[in-house]
């Protein structure tokens, strides 16, 4: 019987290309005839930050992608309240200011986390693609349009409609100072290609060293069922936006996809 799809692991830092070719590579070198030479592609992204389940298909089956595109995921994300960026994840440019210029209450979040109401994000809604995204807009990638800042005004940026099934709380910790800063440096570092990693790097330490910063920051771990194409970085940006203190997704973990979960 001809293998349709098979279920890879894609790790933190790795582009879903790296992650096939690293499939490709794997069954070369275990002598695997039947995978040679034959077309292969990934069903649904997972960001350099992102890490999970991803579903590869082979041969002809590589025709029928658009059935699989579709299929509802559930992810577990970790989120940092006090900071924000302009990726919503990790591999951004960190802020310890809203737009008014405001400081984020980062040492306040105790009685601000306190205040999530999870369940005003279950249903349907327009979700605004993140900037940094590969969505197409007029022919170039919202990502290119970001860094040569000709994004559209925030009411233009394209959206589509997601729905969020259900969305569990896991736990809420303290992370320390030191602990997230060597998470965010190590995963970055992980990252290939051109994502202004030494820009990102660089703005991590200067919102590090800013004499505020506080030496613990709040932590919230949830597990959300959604349908296909919602983002859990704006997710994560926007529960922050809303409680007014910002936040960004630290991690992101796709653990089912459609049927399919290790």
């Amino acid at each position: 019987m001809i293998q349709k799809s098979a279920l890879i692991y894609k790790k933190l830092g790795e582009t879903p290309l790296e992650a096939l070719e690293r499939f490709r590579v794997i069954q070369a070198s275990e002598g695997r005839a039947e995978f040679a030479g034959i077309p292969m592609t990934y069903a649904g992204r997972l960001d350099p930050m992102a890490e999970g389940l991803l579903l590869i298909l082979l041969g002809d089956e590589c025709k029928m992608k658009e059935k699989y595109l579709g299929l509802g995921k559930t992810y577990e994300v970790e989120i940092v309240f006090g900071i924000s960026t302009d990726t919503h994840d990790m591999l951004g440019l960190a802020e310890m200011k809203d737009r008014s210029g405001a400081a984020h209450p980062a040492a306040a979040t105790d009685v601000v986390v306190s205040k999530v109401d999870l369940q005003k994000y279950v249903g349907k809604f327009e979700q605004r693609y993140p900037a940094y995204s590969s969505k197409t807009v007029d022919g170039r990638q919202l990502h290119e349009l970001a860094r040569a800042g000709e994004l559209p005004d925030a009411e233009d940026m394209p959206s589509k409609q997601v729905e969020i099934h259900s969305i569990e709380l896991l736990e809420v910790e303290s992370i320390s100072a030191d602990m997230l800063r060597n998470r965010i440096f190590s995963s970055i570092d992980l990252v290939k290609g051109g994502f202004r990693q030494d820009e990102i790097k660089d703005r991590w330490t200067a919102v590090f060293s800013e004499k505020d910063f506080p030496e613990k920051l709040k932590l919230m771990k949830i597990k959300v069922d959604c349908s296909s194409g919602t983002y859990m970085r704006a997710l994560a940006h926007r529960i922050g936006a809303e409680l007014g203190c910002g936040a960004f997704a630290l991690s992101i973990k796709r653990t089912i996809l459609g049927p399919y979960q290790f």
